[in-house]
């Protein structure tokens, strides 16, 4: 009898570890889910500026932060970056919500915060080194990973061999890099349509007719007149007034041709202190479209 209740405790005991361990594994990590809950609240507020032609607070005209904003790194496959960190923060919070202390979970929530960290990395860097800029809330969406990334480390579990971690690691850092070198590749427009021969033909012939496109690398609309082209844009009479950085001397040639806005065309002895639309350049150009399915001849 006594035997028989001593396996009657022995079990009861060890049902009660397992639900204690089940009830761990399901309690959330607060750190964890209150970083992920701020970044889904910052890049959901970004993406319905994005989504509303908005400008995000702090973001006035011609700062750092609306260069960044309205630049091409601001997007990928036409959805706003701000909208790819939502879902991001997203998926990292519905992980904290269970708390990964399962080897597996745990490497899966690591995985995702460092790709989605080494890609803010890479953006930021982006921003510095072509626009010579930074964007607050870009930075504040960073230190939010930065942050995630340190507690997700911080609370490994210690379920695995030295051999397996190193293979592991091997394998996430790799696995970062590659999403790095794709986001760079989609950048670059190394797999962009080619470009469209009515557009490329009205480049062309802005070069020939000795139009100018004065510009600067820092100025949105600059680079919203460019995008209108495409990849036909390598082709404009462009002149960069700006290549010693925002607070450097201007070009000479924009100096000397008393450029004081961005853009500024120089068209026919004509000068336009604005955005053109393709149909407009066109008729200051007197550029004779193309007829359809032809080709210009270089």
């Amino acid at each position: 009898m006594r035997k028989h209740t001593s396996k009657k405790l022995h079990r009861s005991a060890a049902t009660d570890r397992v639900g204690v361990e089940k009830t761990r594994a399901a309690a959330p990590d607060w750190i964890l889910l209150l970083l992920a809950l701020s970044g889904m609240l910052l890049s959901g507020y970004l993406s319905f500026a994005a989504l509303s032609d908005a400008a995000p607070a702090f973001c006035d005209q011609g700062s750092s932060c609306q260069l960044i904003q309205q630049s091409r790194w601001s997007r990928v496959l036409g959805v706003p970056l701000a909208l790819w960190g939502f879902a991001l923060y997203a998926v990292l919070a519905v992980h904290a919500w269970r708390q990964p202390n399962r080897l597996q979970r745990w490497r899966r929530l690591w995985l995702i915060a460092l790709v989605g960290l080494v890609i803010s990395l890479y953006l930021t860097l982006v921003g510095w080194i072509e626009l010579a800029a930074f964007c607050a809330w870009c930075l504040l969406s960073l230190a939010l990973l930065t942050a995630f990334f340190l507690r997700a480390s911080q609370i490994w579990p210690k379920s695995a061999t030295v051999t397996d971690w190193r293979n592991w690691l091997l394998r996430s850092g790799v696995t970062a890099l590659l999403a790095v070198v794709v986001l760079h590749l989609y950048y670059s427009d190394l797999f962009s349509p080619r470009a469209d021969p009515q557009l490329l033909a009205l480049a062309n012939h802005l070069q020939r007719s000795e139009a100018k496109f004065y510009g600067a690398f820092w100025c949105p609309a600059c680079q919203e007149q460019k995008s209108l082209f495409g990849p036909a844009a390598e082709q404009l009479p462009y002149v960069e007034c700006s290549p010693n950085g925002r607070k450097g001397v201007l070009a000479r040639a924009c100096i000397e041709e008393k450029i004081t806005g961005y853009p500024t065309w120089i068209i026919r002895g004509r000068r336009y202190q604005q955005l053109l639309s393709t149909e407009e350049l066109m008729r200051h150009s007197r550029f004779k479209p193309l007829a359809q399915g032809a080709a210009e001849v270089p």
